[in-house]
């Protein structure tokens, strides 16, 4: 098994704090929900050799050369996300129900007068979210195993001194650049205590003498992913279409975790956690839409890399009750008030293949596929260095497939039907998304999910009140399952078993309800 051994320099920072986002993180900001208006929402996002819709900035901007006419829309939603949790045959349910505006957009046409060549230009802007983070779960049950043994587990492999674990008014080891945050917060909340008649006192046991009865992990997700477009795009003789879009994306992430044991008597532990992630990147995006025939389109597009620069503010606190300690039995920790992390994270490129079939203006049929290389997301600091997690994501990540299909049908010539459909399997190797590969913390957050495949149902319709003015409306049904874990299992390096946690199984299904307005001029 790999990933073994002292490990704790793959997390540091260029600026000596011992936290940094690890491979788990960077693929949850690498992902993207579906997105954009109404319209293309209800058709699955099948949108890459269509155009026409706002949805192309942020996938192939040459979709923006259809336009014929200036344009201006606006689209909220409502969504539902509902997340029930399964551990050890306990099932817990969690709702969480919320309106926003989900995305706005100008388009403005400049024709050219000629009959052939350059027909047209258009200019783009665009407010889209691509991500909503917003989600509680509640997971309940009896594992058999504490998080106390994993932290003793863990700082006894890194070989760390008891010394080296206080703390107090004149010296925060939370600054030491040679300690792990988990096992400094682990010590000085009471989790772990070294073993007995053990030279150095490197060697580590949980401070329970049992397994916990009962653990409550629950957890609140909050925030989302902005994207801003600017793109430009031109019309060549009705045949050949290409944009350019540059993007600027801004994220902001909020989480609060607990986990919560209680064990055999009045004993009891938990550890809180807070973290917020804030940042900038730039893309690029490049397209080409060809026209052969009258009822034939065809899309390319080229997503580049976001380039994020990101600070991460983050505070815990950890306490136990173990009453076999009688001069003290509880002990509490917080990790100090106003700390800070700055890096850089590069997500994945992606390509979008399209193909779309029009019936006149009866009818039309969208496939894209989406290749997306998970395998490319890089972690580094501010100064460019890279993180040992790179080497985590090259062999637990491989490519990202996305297949999107969508069709539309008019039944007159103001009202239209819609319906779609995404299969989004994992990119995440099977020895990892099994539960069978070694995933190491980040600071003091030890818990992580692991996703298998997402599928989206859509349906949808349209209709034109006035050849300039126009509603659409999307139902959206994503569906995806996680395995939710509270902290990583241990290995060997021959691959056996040091340590079991089972996780809990998550069903995530989330509804939405959109609605676009749109105005041509």
């Amino acid at each position: 098994m790999k990933k073994t051994g002292i490990y704790i320099g793959t997390l540091l920072l260029s600026c000596g704090m011992l936290f940094a986002q690890g491979e788990m993180d960077a693929y949850r900001y690498s992902q993207t929900d579906l997105n954009g208006t109404a319209r293309s929402m209800s058709m699955g996002g099948a949108f890459g050799a269509l155009g026409g819709d706002m949805s192309a900035m942020s996938h192939n901007p040459a979709g923006l050369g259809v336009y014929r006419s200036s344009e201006v829309q606006a689209t909220v939603a409502l969504s539902n996300v509902h997340a029930s949790a399964t551990w050890t045959g306990i099932k817990n349910s969690e709702n969480q129900t919320r309106l926003a505006f989900d995305n706005f957009s100008y388009i403005t046409y400049f024709p050219t007068g000629k009959e052939s060549g350059i027909k047209g230009w258009n200019l783009g802007i665009a407010y889209n979210k691509v991500k909503d983070f917003g989600r509680n779960i509640k997971s309940t049950g009896n594992p058999g195993t504490s998080i106390g043994d994993f932290i003793a587990m863990r700082t006894t492999r890194e070989g760390v001194y008891l010394n080296d674990l206080f703390s107090d008014d004149s010296y925060s080891p939370y600054n030491n650049p040679n300690l792990s945050w988990l096992s400094i917060l682990g010590h000085e909340s009471g989790y772990i205590t070294p073993q007995e008649d053990v030279a150095k006192n490197t060697v580590y046991r949980s401070s329970f003498s049992s397994a916990p009865q009962r653990t409550v992990f629950s957890m609140t997700e909050r925030n989302s992913i902005i994207e801003y477009d600017f793109s430009l795009a031109t019309n060549i003789s009705d045949r050949v279409f290409l944009g350019a879009t540059l993007g600027i994306t801004d994220l902001d992430y909020r989480i609060s975790s607990r986990l919560d044991e209680t064990f055999a008597g009045e004993d009891y532990g938990y550890i809180d956690n807070n973290l917020e992630s804030e940042g900038v990147a730039y893309s690029v995006n490049l397209g080409v839409i060809v026209r052969p025939i009258d009822a034939l389109r065809v899309g390319i597009s080229y997503n580049s890399p976001k380039w994020y620069s990101l600070t991460d503010y983050f505070y815990a606190t950890g306490e136990t009750y173990v009453s076999n300690y009688v001069s003290k039995p509880k002990m509490e920790a917080k990790t100090p008030l106003g700390q800070y992390a700055e890096y850089r994270l590069r997500t994945p490129d992606r390509w979008i293949f399209s193909a779309a079939g029009v019936i006149g203006n009866t009818a039309l049929v969208s496939l894209d596929y989406e290749l997306t290389n998970y395998k490319s997301m890089y972690l580094s600091d501010r100064q460019g260095y890279g993180y040992g997690d790179n080497k985590d994501i090259r062999e637990d990540f491989g490519l990202g497939h996305t297949v999107k299909l969508g069709a539309e049908v008019k039944l007159t010539p103001q009202f239209a039907l819609r319906a779609g459909y995404i299969w989004q399997p994992s990119p995440m190797k099977n020895l990892l998304r099994n539960g069978g590969q070694e995933v190491f913390p980040v600071g003091t957050v030890s818990h992580f999910t692991l996703s298998n495949a997402t599928s989206y149902y859509t349906a949808g319709l349209g209709y034109r009140f006035t050849p300039n003015f126009y509603m659409d409306m999307a139902y959206i049904l994503r569906s995806q399952n996680e395995m939710l874990y509270p902290f990583s299992n241990i290995y060997a390096e021959n691959g056996t078993t040091e340590l079991k946690i089972g996780p809990s199984d998550l069903s995530i299904i989330t509804s939405r309800i959109a609605l676009t307005f749109g105005y041509k001029f």
